[in-house]
């Protein structure tokens, strides 16, 4: 009877954990992402930003990675690197052998130093090249040896080399110094891209033949891209997606309930800041530093966190957010309060005419851009000392104006690159950085080049303590807020709380059937 009454009971828990388990016909089921991202180009020598590199950190792979919330890259495309002798100077990676690109030919150390060279060749206006001004020259010094040799010591890197700019391209595919224009990938991540539709989708199939860090590839996956945060949600509520993330409207992220039975809630700190970004060029009316200074003393930001984002964003108060080391509050010590009073004294010393007109871009559809830009028109106008002409760009269109110094005002997020305070370093203030503001101060790019030499980056903190002191009272920026993140999915979909973290890489493998 004891033997009975055992079996009925195996049967019966059999019976429960098959019903928990996919089926195989799920499991090849694709899952649809929807995103407001969009891709600038599917050549990583000619993208720097979000939606591009999420893409790439799929269907390419870098010699290091990183693991999720780690602060540490490790060994992907490569089996080791590490610095060579004591100078922070020369970087050298071995390669794994089995690595073969989707036309069957093996992957080889020529492969990645043509990768980097191009990088830095291309110098595409809104490309990554900058990410890599520390890098001298590559060899290849065997098949499977690669060695970097920097002009600079450098503790960041291989932090570096494990972001999308350190993308491994198949050289028989892509131009020595021009940008790939087709809607072809060749990579060797754990996906390949089998189709592409601009600003509309990428349809991405597991890799067979990958080889690396990950022990398999994923799910089939349908990356859908919507031009605003409204379309995004209504293809979510029509049950058109299976994830949304970057991002819902505030109206929508600010309702999520984490205990809602019917869908799955991920809410994250994140490390996106959002800045608002000033020419400092002369022939730019914000080419004083009297006048960016006295904006600084006109921003609420605890108003447009609350009012545009309904709380689902933080006031940020400097250049590093919090949760990066080094972070503090000096636009909060400089500025800490609205002063119409402050401001023009400033204004007035400088001998400006009142009100200072200047130009305001934003990207058009990109989250609530318009909102904002509306909302810091407004504070900005209601001292009576600033007039403010907003315009909206397409987001090509808008990074290729920015990089060029035609706006004199734009407001535009940043995902930090890797998990440490130098990502928000040479990129963002540092002289010829990636916003091109054409600020540049000799005491802060000292001072980012002093804290690449830290392989403790602890000990880097005193350093961007003091760039964020000199960025306050330069002011070729005003920070915003931090996002937090959130990602919503149906009910029988996991993983999505992995997607993004932080770290730079977007996991679509992680996303899993239940």
């Amino acid at each position: 009877m004891r033997i009975l009454v055992t079996l009925l009971v195996l049967a019966v828990v059999g019976i429960g954990g098959w019903q928990l388990l996919p089926s195989q016909t799920d499991q090849n089921k694709t899952i649809t992402v929807g995103t407001t991202d969009a891709v600038t180009s599917l050549d990583p020598a000619g993208a720097y930003d979000a939606g591009s590199w999420a893409l790439f950190s799929n269907v390419f792979q870098t010699l290091l990675t990183f693991e999720p919330g780690g602060v540490e890259p490790v060994p992907d495309a490569a089996r080791s690197c590490g610095f060579e002798g004591t100078g922070l100077k020369t970087y050298q990676c071995k390669l794994r052998d089995d690595i073969t690109f989707p036309s069957g030919r093996k992957m080889t150390a020529e492969d990645v130093k043509y990768s980097f060279e191009r990088v830095k060749k291309i110098n595409a206006p809104v490309g990554p090249a900058s990410l890599f001004s520390t890098l001298g020259s590559v060899t290849a010094d065997n098949a499977t040896t690669v060695t970097f040799h920097l002009s600079s010591a450098d503790a960041t890197f291989p932090l570096k080399v494990a972001t999308g700019a350190g993308s491994i391209v198949d050289k028989d595919k892509y131009p020595a110094t021009a940008l790939r224009t087709d809607t072809g990938v060749d990579g060797t991540g754990p996906y390949t891209l089998a189709s592409y539709t601009k600003d509309k989708k990428a349809v991405l199939d597991p890799y067979g033949s990958y080889q690396g860090y990950l022990s398999g590839t994923g799910r089939p996956i349908e990356l859908r891209y919507y031009t605003d945060s409204a379309q995004l949600n209504s293809a979510y509520q029509d049950k058109q997606l299976d994830v949304a993330t970057r991002t819902l409207p505030p109206s929508v992220l600010s309702r999520l309930n984490p205990s809602d039975p019917n869908q799955r809630v991920n809410e994250s700190d994140s490390s996106e800041t959002h800045n608002l970004y000033l020419n400092t060029r002369a022939g730019s009316p914000l080419h004083d530093v009297r006048v960016r200074r006295a904006m600084a003393w006109l921003v609420n930001r605890e108003r447009l966190a609350a009012t545009v984002y309904e709380g689902t964003v933080d006031p940020l108060y400097s250049l590093i957010p919090t949760g990066i080391t080094g972070h503090t509050t000096s636009f909060f010590d400089d500025y800490p309060t609205q002063s119409t009073q402050k401001a023009r004294q400033l204004l007035t010393e400088a001998g400006v005419t009142l009100p200072v007109r200047f130009t305001f871009g934003y990207g058009k559809n990109r989250g609530a851009g318009e909102q904002e830009a509306a909302e810091l028109k407004k504070q900005l106008e209601a001292s009576g000392l600033f007039k403010v002409d907003v315009q909206g760009y397409e987001w090509t269109d808008f990074q290729k104006r920015w990089a060029a110094g035609k706006m004199d005002a734009w407001a535009v997020g940043w995902v930090a690159d890797y998990p440490d305070p130098d990502t928000f370093g040479s990129a963002l203030v540092g002289t010829g950085s990636t916003m091109s503001t054409g600020y540049s101060n000799k005491i802060v790019d000292h001072l980012i080049l002093d804290s690449q030499q830290y392989p403790d980056r602890a000990r880097a903190a005193n350093d961007f303590r003091d760039i964020q002191k000199d960025v306050a009272s330069d002011v070729p920026l005003i920070p915003l807020w931090q996002r937090k993140e959130y990602v919503v999915s149906t009910e029988d979909v996991g993983g999505s709380q992995y997607l993004d973290d932080g770290t730079g890489v977007f996991r679509l493998w992680r996303l899993q059937w239940i």
